[in-house]
């Protein structure tokens, strides 16, 4: 990819399943395998496209430096330095008031698109990858192509099924890329609408309904609260632009960080960033209390607010439930980058552009996420179903990225990264593997099964993959996301305490990682039972009779998600400093925490 990329293929990755779903839609319902066909053909390009962006952002963004450096012909937008060029350094053209770490984020932004959509609103149509969401992208990519495969054989209402797939995969691709609040929460509910259509219509008939509902309320509730958090936070930086930052608003714009026709009202996350960096939401007396400043206040309601996606605790119960009701190609986006969507969110709305809200609430927020670790991993130890198993499995996991983000150094943080897109493989590959028996054995009741590893050897060798990912194992990226999370927390240890009223209480943030050690030995505990259970052992013959090997697509399935799993954990640096460079800008506003 050279500096000259003007393709917008964020657009063509967002935009192309959408109209594949309009495409099915219009498709005769007896065409089954045309519309397969054309979902197959649709999330295919999605992958190509995604793997283009992976692996094109380094050059892209060196490309740029060169480009507004003279060797190239830059665009208006492009003002950004080489990712080797972010770390504490002042971006070269940077003036007064375009401080380091807003030009590090700009900096950081490849294939960007930017059109004015409603102007009088501060609105646009604004995407972009850094090095955190490029992972995501990709992995998004993934996901969809196995989704579609295990989907190959739904009968029932198949196009509906796939035109509504395609949109859920829309509106993930779309909170991924967005650099605009307005565009991040107009993709972040797409999401979430067809997931309960999904799961209401296709899923298990003892709890769909229930879990369709459960879940729909629980994200909405929590997104329309960290909406008005974000509006309030609009307000708050347009009132900062048009009053004592009017300075630095003005030469945002002229050293070309912000648009030419940039308003002081705006959704446009660079400009948040630049208010928050300034300091417009850390002013103290907000709400007529003296000690309390806009940050203080909000950033609970926000990184919450989004962390419900995530399934923080003790807002996480709608998350197993959703899981076990799904049908497998829900399961496996919903858990493999839904759930990414709500930590992404809270980190980018939250920690990036309220740094002093994240320092003083993340120290008791980090109990919440030691709870998802250490809880949802006993839980998981006492399932009999084999979903459930996996569904409580993805609370516990989950806890570690947020615990990643509380840590606020690099170390963890980049873990935290890392391990979101280790878990969103890890998992969709543990659901599509539990698909696959439960389409050939009818049950997922774990006593029930056993010794399939004999018919089913694919599956067998995908799954203990995967069990040793989610284990922590050296060699595969589990390892290589979990430990720098554990490292993070024991290196921030000295530097955090958490103050209620009198009481302080310091360093212990390696006590919390102690404890979260115990999830290590549960998970390790859980899955060698089940792995021992449902895959080896004596196998029923009379019962399974009609059990035998996945087919040629159910393969292909597995490698897609497995493949990754070895490839991080043996070679972390096609990932991790491309993650590291995009927390760089977020460390820099939290104060360059190393």
């Amino acid at each position: 990819m050279d500096g000259t990329f003007t393709f917008p293929i964020l657009s063509l990755i967002v935009f192309t399943p959408i109209v594949a779903a309009v495409v099915i839609l219009f498709m005769n319902s007896a065409q089954r395998d045309l519309i397969r066909g054309v979902a197959i053909a649709a999330a295919v390009i999605m992958l190509v496209l995604s793997g283009a962006v992976f692996f094109g952002y380094n050059g892209q963004v060196a490309a740029l430096q060169q480009a507004r450096e003279g060797a190239l012909p830059a665009s208006p937008l492009d003002t950004g330095a080489g990712v080797a060029d972010m770390p504490g350094m002042e971006a070269p053209g940077a003036t007064a008031g375009t401080n380091t770490a807003t030009q590090m984020f700009k900096d950081g932004l490849a294939f960007e698109e930017y059109v004015p959509w409603v102007s009088s609103l501060g609105i646009a149509y604004h995407l972009g990858v850094d090095g955190l969401n490029a992972p995501m992208v990709l992995l998004t990519g993934l996901v969809a192509v196995a989704g579609v495969l295990i989907s190959w054989r739904i009968e029932d209402r198949t196009k509906e099924f796939m035109a509504f797939f395609m949109l859920l995969v829309a509106g993930v691709y779309g909170v991924f890329v967005a650099i605009d609040m307005f565009v991040l929460f107009f993709f972040y509910e797409l999401a979430i609408f067809p997931m309960y259509l999904l799961i209401a219509t296709w899923g298990w008939v003892k709890l769909r309904e229930y879990a369709a509902m459960k879940l729909t309320l629980y994200i909405l509730i929590g997104s329309v609260i960290a909406l008005v958090g974000v509006i309030a936070m609009v307000l708050v930086a347009s009132n900062f632009f048009q009053n004592e930052g009017a300075a630095v608003f003005q030469s945002a714009k002229d050293s070309g960080l912000l648009p030419a026709d940039a308003q002081p009202f705006s959704f446009n996350m660079t400009q948040l960033m630049l208010a928050a960096e300034n300091g417009a939401f850390d002013v103290a007396g907000y709400a007529g209390v003296e000690a309390l400043t806009f940050a203080k206040l909000w950033f609970p309601f926000i990184f919450i607010g989004f962390a419900v996606l995530a399934g923080v605790f003790p807002f996480h119960n709608w998350s197993p439930d959703g899981h076990v009701a799904a049908p497998t190609a829900v399961s496996m986006i919903h858990a493999g980058v839904l759930m990414k969507l709500g930590a992404y969110a809270a980190l980018r709305a939250g920690v990036q552009l309220l740094p002093e809200g994240a320092q003083t609430h993340l120290p008791w927020i980090v109990f919440l996420t030691l709870i998802n670790v250490v809880y949802g991993a006993f839980i998981a130890f006492r399932q009999r179903d084999f979903k459930y198993v996996i569904g409580f499995s993805s609370v516990s996991h989950m806890g570690l990225v947020s615990m990643g983000w509380a840590s606020m150094n690099i170390i963890g943080m980049t873990g935290a990264g890392l391990q979101m897109f280790s878990h969103g493989a890890m998992t969709a590959l543990f659901f599509g593997c539990v698909g696959m028996v439960y389409d050939r054995a009818h049950t997922r009741d774990i006593p029930s099964l056993g010794g399939f590893v004999k018919r089913m050897p694919w599956v067998a060798i995908a799954f203990i993959i995967g069990g040793l990912t989610s284990m922590g194992m050296p060699g595969l990226s589990g390892f290589v996301a979990e430990f720098p999370i554990f490292q993070g927390m024991w290196a921030a240890s000295p530097n955090v305490e958490l103050r209620i009223g009198d009481f302080v209480l310091t360093n212990y943030y390696s006590v919390i990682v102690v404890i979260a050690a115990i999830a290590i030995v549960v998970t390790a505990a859980y899955v060698l039972r089940v792995t021992s259970q449902v895959f080896f052992g004596d196998f029923n013959e009379r019962r399974y009779a009609d059990v035998g090997d996945i087919a040629i697509t159910d393969r292909i399935i597995l490698i897609l998600l497995g493949a990754p799993l070895i490839i991080l954990g043996v070679y972390p640096a096609i990932m991790a400093p491309m993650i590291e460079s995009g927390l760089r800008p977020v460390l820099a506003i939290l104060g360059g925490g190393s």
